[in-house]
């Protein structure tokens, strides 16, 4: 007997991904840094940096500067942005926020 399966794939967008934020949850599967930036979203900063904390990887140094920034912590969100091969940007935390969302996506 042959048994066939339906597999759907389910691709995250931008839009899906801030539509989420009207859920009590975030969405199942995304990446850690993802879920910290939905955490940040839902305005809880010290759960999403609570996440990114220990991460050693470029992208999660980039989260780290931002969540720094938007923080208010100017010379530790420098540091990190060091980290991450990056200058702090000199657009609205709003537009990096989706910036990072997008590329990491």
């Amino acid at each position: 007997m042959l048994v066939t399966q339906k597999i759907t794939l389910h691709y995250m967008t931008a839009e899906n991904f801030k539509s989420s934020l009207s859920q009590t949850n975030p969405p199942k599967g995304i990446s850690i840094l993802l879920e910290s930036l939905w955490l940040d979203a839902k305005g809880d900063w010290h759960a999403a940096h609570e996440l990114i904390d220990d991460l050693e990887e470029v992208k999660a140094y980039h989260v780290h500067a931002y969540l720094h920034r938007k923080e208010g912590d100017i010379s530790n969100a420098n540091y990190w942005y060091r980290r991450a091969g990056k200058q702090m940007p000199g657009y609205s935390l709003e537009k990096e926020w989706e910036d990072l969302v997008e590329g990491l996506l």
